[in-house]
């Protein structure tokens, strides 16, 4: 005798040649269906997590991931503050900043930008600025020469390129016998960068002693950036970090002027994966209907074990076996496919824009030009035990089903 004798009815079942096509059509619906389910969820969540990857590499390496200002006045004993800072395992470099904000005007137009102030040195430590310079680079940044780099988007709307000069217009005035005025500068144009991301037309990069003298700071800077090792538990190291120091210090993180955008990316990832786990879940119910037209199908042959002494759990395992074989099948399909599609989707995505001449994300419109992917193991293995436990899930009724079949009404006519 063959044990278990549940397996091995239910794997003869699930091979054999069946009298009614239909059933052999309709399973075969539920295991294409389960493997395109599986396959289309690995794809689009690998898609998402390298948007997600995408904007977190240009836009958090651009802003500080922490940053450490004084409660009063500035730092004046900064570079001994960022040497401590650098000391810490928890912090992968430091920079020190000077910030305001004003107006940029050139060629009659305005815009508005965010007044950064940087040392080019320390700078490149601690955000990718110089690795997007679309033209000159950011240790062009000399001290005294009021020499500014624009951000692309700000550079056409202003219609600036390299070379040229800009005015900024400050948001304070300076008040002589003559009146009130406007504090402005004069600026020239090292150079622009380009990441993609929305800094690219709010944000102008100054050298941080520029800074000081347009914010009439006398010594020392504004704050000090951070790059820390975890960006997630950055809001907790960089509050022990000041809590060491010996003054007072206010800390900030990341997460206090992007932590919005990356909890509605998340949000977005994890409605659109449970609408398609819906999917998933109606090509594994499908196997309900495969199954209830096998029971109905072998009616005799249940009756004929029933009647051998075979037990209720005997005629439930069987065809739960029967079933969890399309699920399983489909299941590992469906992982093998979106797991070869979702690791290659940007060479997929580019072979099929050179053949068929099309293209799918423009440069001009998006911050990427290119369909960017990542595949997560730990998605994998959530849509992996999703689609097993509803394939399992689904066998149960038509299981229950069949064990209550009564030998003697299904041998009546036989």
């Amino acid at each position: 005798m063959f044990k278990p004798l549940p397996l091995f009815i239910g794997l003869r079942y699930t091979a054999a040649k069946r009298r009614n096509h239909f059933i052999s059509f309709t399973s075969l619906i539920s295991l294409i269906g389960l493997v395109l389910g599986v396959m289309v969820l690995i794809i689009v969540l690998s898609v998402m997590n390298g948007f997600d990857r995408e904007l977190k590499q240009r836009i958090l390496g651009m802003v500080p991931h922490a940053k450490i200002t004084k409660v009063y006045g500035t730092i004046s004993d900064w570079e001994s503050l960022i040497q401590q800072m650098e000391n810490s395992p928890r912090v992968i470099s430091a920079a020190p900043f000077n910030n305001t904000q004003g107006m940029l005007t050139s060629n009659g137009r305005v815009q508005p930008v965010a007044i950064y102030g940087v040392a080019p040195d320390y700078e490149q430590k601690v955000s990718i600025v110089n690795d997007h310079m679309r033209a000159g680079k950011l240790a062009d940044l000399k001290p005294g020469q009021f020499d500014i780099v624009l951000g692309d988007i700000v550079a056409r709307r202003l219609g600036a390129q390299v070379g040229d000069k800009v005015t900024l217009v400050l948001p304070d005035a300076s008040v002589n016998p003559a009146g009130v005025f406007p504090r402005m500068k004069r600026f020239n144009v090292v150079g622009i960068f380009e990441v993609g991301a929305e800094l690219d037309s709010s944000l102008a990069i100054i050298h941080f002693q520029d800074a000081a003298k347009l914010l009439r700071i006398k010594e020392g800077v504004q704050g000090i950036r951070l790059k820390m090792v975890d960006l997630f538990t950055a809001r907790e190291d960089v509050g022990k970090l000041a809590n060491t120091l010996h003054d007072r210090y206010y800390y900030s993180d990341w997460t206090r002027t992007h932590g919005s955008l990356f909890q509605a990316i998340q949000m977005e990832k994890t409605m659109i994966g449970l609408l398609l786990t819906l999917i998933v879940a109606v090509a594994a119910f499908n196997i309900v209907s495969t199954l209830v037209m096998v029971v109905t199908d072998k009616q005799s042959d249940i009756a004929i074990l029933r009647t051998f002494g075979a037990s209720t759990k005997t005629i439930m395992g069987i065809f739960i076996v029967q079933g969890s074989v399309i699920g399983v099948s489909g299941t590992l399909l469906g992982v093998i496919l979106g797991v070869l599609v979702g690791a290659n989707v940007p060479e997929i995505v580019d072979w099929i824009e050179r053949t068929f001449e099309i293209q799918f994300l423009s440069g001009d419109v998006y911050f990427i030009d290119y369909l960017p992917s990542q595949l997560q193991w730990s998605d994998v293995g959530i849509i992996t035990v999703a689609a097993l436990s509803l394939s399992f899930l689904a066998t149960l009724y038509p299981a229950y089903r069949a064990s209550r079949t009564q030998p003697a009404e299904a041998l009546r006519y036989e």
